[in-house]
């Protein structure tokens, strides 16, 4: 699989990049930390085998070393909410465009990275939105993708209907009732009704 490597001219020319020149002309971003850091073969394929072997996002498999780099962490604990947000997407469109570039799609799906503290309304003190449990620190969710010609493993849903299915065929047939029982054409109602007529026709109710 080809290795990927964006530069400040792929991203400003991507469909979604494009919106986020605020991010690249801000200096106090760490933008360039963030590309250089996906900029390396061994985390891309990390991302890939995170969707493969794990069934996690594809940012799952370098998101807790993304968060221990220096400038990340510190950039989005101490800014405004509204900044550190732009960032986080940035990430997300960068992992897009590495995935796109390796042969995957989107799901349209997106899986957990972590569950949020609670915050009572909107806020703009900084450090407030992080995760109180989960696999990352300040990353909520993230996007899954799947391989353009077809994944290599089903998912556990996918192999259970396969397997509940061909289990229903093997299933032995119900055994018959007792009432089912007996004269070809006739049930255990109508057994039922004809010996009570031979009763009445002999004077016994």
């Amino acid at each position: 699989m080809p290795d990927i490597r964006i530069t400040r001219k792929d991203f400003l020319e991507d469909r979604q990049g494009r919106t986020f020149a605020d991010v690249l002309n801000d200096n106090g971003q760490p933008f360039d930390e963030i590309l250089a850091f996906f900029n390396d073969k061994d985390r891309q394929r990390r991302m890939e085998e995170s969707e493969v072997h794990h069934n996690r996002p594809a940012l799952a498999g370098v998101v807790r070393e993304l968060e221990s780099l220096g400038p990340v962490d510190q950039f989005l604990g101490a800014q405004h909410p509204r900044r550190t947000k732009r960032l986080r997407q940035v990430v997300g469109v960068i992992v897009r465009m590495i995935m796109e570039g390796r042969g995957w799609q989107k799901t349209g799906r997106k899986g957990s990275l972590g569950v949020r503290a609670a915050v009572s309304g909107s806020t703009s003190r900084p450090g407030t939105y992080h995760n109180t449990g989960g696999l990352a620190f300040w990353f909520l969710r993230a996007e899954r993708y799947e391989r353009k010609d077809g994944m290599p493993y089903r998912s556990v849903r996918q192999r259970g209907r396969t397997h509940e299915t061909g289990s229903s065929k093997d299933a032995p047939p119900k055994s018959r009732k007792k009432s089912d029982t007996g004269h070809s054409g006739t049930n255990g109602k109508s057994s039922a009704r004809d010996d009570a007529g031979a009763l009445r026709h002999k004077g016994i109710r």
